[in-house]
C-alpha cells in the first residue's frame, strides 16, 4: 500500500493522479485537516507533524510514502528520509525536472506557501538542473485556506489569485510552477490570469508519473505494492464543512473520510 499525507485537502490531488496513473495500487491517504495551513507553521512544526503523519501510514501498512505537501516536502523530507528505511518521495523533484525541460526561456516562476517559498529548495534544485534558469518565486499564503473554505469560484478568490500572479506575469515567465498541491483546484482561475502560453507545471501530475515510471523500473516495488482486490482508505485529523464536497469534486464520486488524532 502507497502511503500519501498532506496538511487538508489538496494532497488529494496527488492521490487521484496516482489513482489515474497506477490503477491497481491501492493507497492510504492523511489529511491533517486539524492543523492545516502547515505553510504558515515554523520548519520545527512542519517536520513533527511530517513525523506523525509518516508514522501513522506507516502502522496503516504502506511501504512507500508520498509526501504530498509542499510545504512538508521542502522542510521535512531530508529529515523523513534519514528516520525511515521505507521509499519517500516529495512532489518537489518531479515538478523541477518538468520545468526545467519545458521551459524555453529558462524564466520559470513559483507559487507556493510561506514555508515553501522561504525554504529556497525549489530553487536550489531547479538552478541545480539548469545554470541558465531564472526563478521568480511568489508566496501565497491566502490561497489554501481560501480551497480548505471551497471558495474556488469567488470573485474574491479571483481577485487574490490576480493580484499574486501580477508580479510573476510582468517578468514574463514562460513557465509556471504550482508549488502546492491545492493549487491544481485553481487551475482554471490561474491559467487565464497568468497568461495561456504559460506552460503550467502540476506537481500532483508530476508526481503520479514519477510513481509510475519508478513502478515499471523496479519489480519488487511492484510486487509490493500492487493489489488490486484492495481499497483505498482517507483518513482526516478533522472533519470540516467543506471537506466531502472537495473530495468528491476532485475525485468525481463520493469518498468516504475516516476521522483519526494524529
Amino acid at each position: 500500500m502507497i502511503g500519501i499525507f498532506d496538511s487538508g485537502v489538496g494532497g488529494m490531488t496527488v492521490a487521484r493522479a496516482i489513482e489515474q496513473c497506477c490503477p491497481g495500487y491501492p493507497f492510504v491517504y492523511l489529511g491533517d485537516l486539524a492543523r492545516t495551513p502547515y505553510g504558515s507553521k515554523s520548519p520545527a512544526m512542519i517536520t513533527e507533524y511530517s513525523h506523525r503523519n509518516t508514522d501513522f501510514l506507516l502502522n496503516q501498512g504502506a511501504k512507500l510514502i508520498v509526501i504530498a505537501c509542499n510545504s512538508a516536502a521542502s522542510t521535512a523530507s531530508t529529515f523523513l528520509r534519514n528516520t525511515y528505511s521505507q521509499r519517500i518521495i516529495d512532489v518537489i523533484s518531479p515538478a523541477v525536472a518538468r520545468a526545467v525541460s519545458v521551459s524555453e526561456t529558462g524564466k520559470i516562476g513559483l507559487i507556493g506557501t510561506r514555508a515553501t517559498i522561504n525554504s529556497g529548495l525549489y530553487e536550489q534544485r531547479l538552478q541545480a538542473a539548469r545554470s541558465d534558469c531564472r526563478v521568480y518565486n511568489q508566496a501565497c499564503p491566502l490561497l489554501v485556506p481560501l480551497v480548505e473554505e471551497g471558495w474556488l469560484g469567488r470573485r474574491e478568490t479571483k481577485m487574490i489569485v490576480k493580484n499574486y500572479l501580477r508580479p510573476l506575469r510582468d517578468k514574463q515567465i514562460d513557465t509556471l510552477i504550482l508549488g502546492c498541491t491545492h493549487y491544481p483546484l485553481l487551475k482554471k482561475i490561474i491559467v487565464p490570469r497568468i497568461g495561456r502560453r504559460v506552460q503550467i507545471i502540476d506537481s500532483s501530475v508530476e508526481v503520479a508519473l514519477h510513481l509510475k515510471a519508478l513502478l515499471a523500473a523496479d519489480e519488487k516495488m511492484r510486487s509490493e505494492l500492487y493489489c488490486p482486490e484492495q481499497s483505498s482508505r482517507f483518513f482526516v485529523s478533522d472533519i470540516p464543512a467543506p471537506v466531502h464536497d472537495l473530495a468528491s469534486t476532485i475525485f468525481g464520486r463520493s469518498v468516504t473520510l475516516e476521522k483519526t488524532d494524529v
